[in-house]
């Protein structure tokens, strides 16, 4: 059985008197302590399946949810480069698949960044599995905090998703935001971070 590493990291935490998402401090530990994790994508998914009787795999998605799974874009051919396991906070529901926000196309520092100014749209200060954002396009795009999110749209189809979706609860966003876990094809990960800073920079 594969251990879940959000649950490893979890236990961590506990240890340490940290509890996720409460204060910035806590915030930076557990994203410091995500980022020294080794984990795949293959084993992410078998290990969200051993949790809970394997509840933190779903197939649905709901807005203002984090989820990381396998996708396989239909238009790959033509694109410079693409994450093939992306994580994501939904934002809408768009024919035939849904809009939204893929964390990996930044680099570790304004992930965080975009975190910290994401989180006073949380729906409540529970930070579980009734937590979400209030996430729309208009809201990120009427803010210069929120600036760091214009490289990380992107539209996934239903039809070209890989796996069920990993859904991943409030108090294990700032752990799933450092995980190694993005899988740049075509490109590698400084040089997609470097783009995206390029775009980011043009706005």
């Amino acid at each position: 059985m594969v251990a879940y590493v959000f649950d490893k990291i979890l236990q961590q935490g506990v240890a340490a008197g940290e509890v996720p998402a409460r204060t910035r401090a806590a915030r930076d530990w557990f994203r410091e302590t995500a980022s020294g994790f080794r984990t795949t994508p293959n084993e992410l998914i078998r290990g969200a399946a051993n949790a809970e009787g394997g509840s933190a795999l779903t197939n649905r998605t709901l807005p203002g949810r984090m989820y990381t799974f396998f996708y396989d874009p239909k238009t790959k051919r033509d694109l410079p480069y693409y994450d093939r396991f992306p994580l994501i906070f939904k934002i809408k529901n768009i024919d035939g698949g849904f809009l939204g926000i893929n964390m990996h196309y930044l680099p570790p520092q304004l992930r965080a960044r975009l975190m910290d100014a994401l989180y006073p749209l949380v729906t409540n200060r529970k930070y579980d599995e009734t937590t979400s954002l209030r996430l729309t396009y208009e809201i990120l795009n009427s803010a210069t905090k929120y600036r760091f999110f214009k490289p990380t749209i992107k539209k996934y189809l239903n039809s070209h998703v890989r796996s069920r979706y990993v859904l991943i609860n409030a108090n294990q966003w700032d752990m799933a935001l450092f995980l190694p876990t993005e899988r740049f094809v075509k490109k590698n990960k400084n040089y997609v971070w470097r783009e995206s800073r390029r775009a980011i920079r043009r706005r």
